[in-house]
């Protein structure tokens, strides 16, 4: 039980590092700050393919959140480009 409060907290103190950390961001470092996260976000897939592919010593839970985490991350990953290619889309000369 105490493990589970010290990673509950360690879990608020992510959350709210997160929030006050993207609204300080300006918005012209948007863009590069998502290309950083699709690369963590790849990283995190490559994880997640581990844990949904483990075998059967580690239990259906860990499968069922292995998957998730890929869904996420995926999500993560293609919402990351279209909001890249759409902003590099902005610089091209019209004409």
């Amino acid at each position: 039980m105490e493990t589970f409060i010290i990673l509950l907290s360690l879990f608020a103190l992510a959350v709210f590092l997160g929030v006050e950390l993207i609204t300080k961001v300006p918005p012209t470092l948007h863009t590069p700050l998502m290309s950083g996260s699709n690369a963590i976000s790849g990283i995190t897939i490559v994880g997640a393919i581990l844990a949904a592919g483990s075998g059967s010593e580690s239990g259906v839970l860990v499968q069922a959140l292995g998957f998730i985490a890929i869904v996420f991350a995926t999500i993560n990953v293609v919402g990351g480009f279209m909001v890249t290619q759409r902003m590099l889309g902005m610089f091209k000369r019209r004409g």
